[in-house]
């Protein structure tokens, strides 16, 4: 088997609970379609100027929890980061990743207690809900 270099990759086992996403079967099928898609166009504004193709997954940790929830079902849960805000990742019953956790380098984040993350507060800001649809319409797309 392949290894990933995301938080949790040795236990995503869980399945697409959707069609919508042709070929879209496990998270590594996720994280191999979206590191061609993640761009800095998909990144947070506070963030476009640092990122690179090497470091692929800054600023696209909301957008991509909420598109897995969309496909594994699941919870997004949310990591408080200095400055105020909340890296997101998955919970599918007792399999948690984190599709984006590699733009942390080897800084070590705790996954346990966190506050669930909800996407109605997230896509309040209509850049970020602009950013999702971008990623869900180019996942689409690539699926043809």
């Amino acid at each position: 088997m392949k290894q990933y270099g995301f938080y949790g990759w040795e236990h995503a086992d869980v399945r697409s609970v959707t069609e919508d996403y042709k070929g879209i079967e496990t998270p590594f099928d996720l994280y191999d379609a979206l590191s061609e898609i993640w761009c800095a166009d998909t990144c947070a504004p506070r963030m476009r100027s640092e990122w690179t193709p090497e470091n692929k997954t800054l600023g696209q940790c909301s957008i991509t929890a909420f598109l897995a929830q969309d496909i594994f079902g699941g919870k997004v849960y949310g990591i408080l980061r200095p400055g105020g805000n909340y890296h997101c990742y998955n919970v599918i019953g007792d399999c948690c990743f984190d599709l984006t956790s590699e733009q942390f380098g080897d800084e070590v984040l705790c996954y346990d207690g966190n506050p669930e993350q909800f996407r109605e507060i997230h896509f309040a800001k209509e850049e970020k809900r602009l950013r999702y649809e971008y990623l869900k319409k180019a996942l689409k797309q690539r699926q043809r």
